[in-house]
């Protein structure tokens, strides 16, 4: 019987094999990296706001507590945005005529809430309470990063749900007392594992990765 094709259609053929299959890997290696970037996910990419607030002056040089400006955090599902009255507790006497500041004194003046841009936030299909993971001892800076040290605020983590589902299944890895949730020099002792198992245990810490816990 006559041979149809020729020898070298075998070599063509794996030659197409392969190569369709390094191409499906490939594309999987790039929409996986794509995912993960700055593009996509903001990290560690600077938000413009409508004035120049420094944590790393407020929080960190100052030592102002986080609470003081973001008071709903304890109580609420939303840390909350200091009212522009906050500001001026300090700003009325202080930098009075600072230009980049204007913004604050207009605010003031108007009654109308300077309109920030949102950092850290998760979809409209995701239900996130800070209350109850403060409650649970997990800090401030474990999800916002080192913010005592950000002179412009930016994202430090990706906020895509494995980044949240580590967490939450190993939960002893991540936690602290609850004494120190809004210390920013905050530094896990070399044992975190021992003392985050007995917080675990200490504070009923579930690790709760079902899909209802955030998708409501």
């Amino acid at each position: 019987m006559t041979q149809v094709f020729k020898r070298s259609a075998n070599t063509l053929s794996r030659f197409s094999i392969y190569g369709f299959a390094f191409f499906v890997i490939a594309m999987g290696a790039v929409i996986y990296a794509v995912n993960k970037s700055p593009y996509l996910t903001d990290v560690n990419v600077i938000r413009d706001q409508p004035v120049p607030f420094s944590h790393k002056h407020h929080a960190g040089e100052l030592g102002i507590d986080c609470r003081y400006c973001h008071t709903s955090v304890e109580e609420s599902s939303f840390a909350g945005l200091p009212p522009t009255a906050t500001c001026m507790t300090c700003h009325s006497r202080i930098w009075t005529n600072a230009q980049m500041l204007e913004p604050v004194r207009a605010s003031y003046r108007s009654g109308k809430s300077i309109e920030w841009t949102r950092v850290n936030a998760v979809p409209d299909f995701v239900y996130f309470n800070h209350s109850i993971h403060l409650k649970k001892g997990v800090g401030c800076p474990t999800c916002h990063g080192p913010v005592a040290e950000m002179p412009l605020t930016w994202r430090a983590n990706t906020m895509q749900m494995q980044w949240c589902i580590d967490c939450h299944r190993e939960p002893e890895r991540y936690v602290r007392p609850r004494d120190q949730v809004f210390r920013s020099d905050y530094h896990p002792p070399a044992d975190q594992l021992a003392l985050g198992r007995r917080l675990v245990k200490e504070y009923k810490i579930q690790k709760l990765t079902n899909c209802s816990t955030c998708h409501r």
